[in-house]
């Protein structure tokens, strides 16, 4: 009887629970994710942008090119939904110290203010090799950020969320195979 008790009123905590983040239409796990996709987004942007001033190789530059345009425009998404829902914002990209910044700001895969400066003094084909294994380590983060918040409770059901989540993990799947494609073409000799 006692179990029976404490279930019922577990279930109806829950379902309070989650009355209230329906009414409200996401959960702290969507807002989490946005805020710290957008300082991942940046990493990867800033990162990309280096690419022509430091002698990455054309397909890689155009890889690159591809990279900063998609994760700048789902930065702007990503900010737009938190300002429509009264949340913290941030735009790293006006603020670009914070992208290199503090190690525990850091997302999962994102590369520390260590790596962020080998990769800046790198130039092309030790460039294009610290970028390539930098950004998959990177983009790998994202995927766990993607999973992380669906495995919350209520986490990615609002429609706009699971859309921009979804494409984030597929695009960031394809670039994954492509940047493989491309660290496999770089010989062990010839380095720059």
């Amino acid at each position: 009887m006692r179990f029976a008790i404490a279930f019922a009123l577990i279930a109806v905590r829950l379902s309070a629970q989650n009355a209230t983040t329906a009414g409200q239409g996401y959960t702290q796990a969507d807002v989490d994710f946005m805020q710290g996709m957008i300082m991942h987004h940046a990493q990867a942007v800033v990162m990309s942008d280096w690419a022509p001033t430091h002698g990455a190789r054309a397909d890689l530059q155009i890889l690159c090119k591809r990279i900063a345009l998609s994760q700048r425009d789902e930065i702007t998404v990503m900010r737009r939904w938190l300002i429509d829902r009264g949340q913290p914002a941030p735009d790293p990209l006006q603020m670009p110290g914070m992208v290199m910044g503090d190690e525990k700001m850091l997302m999962p895969g994102m590369l520390t203010p260590e790596e962020m400066k080998q990769l800046d003094a790198a130039r092309d084909t030790t460039f294009d090799r610290l970028y390539l294994t930098g950004m998959i380590k990177h983009h790998q983060g994202a995927l766990s950020m993607v999973a992380t918040m669906f495995a919350r409770p209520g986490g990615g059901q609002q429609s706009e969320l699971f859309g921009l989540a979804t494409d984030i993990d597929a695009g960031q799947r394809v670039e994954i195979a492509r940047m493989q494609a491309i660290l496999n073409t770089l010989t062990p000799n010839h380095t720059s």
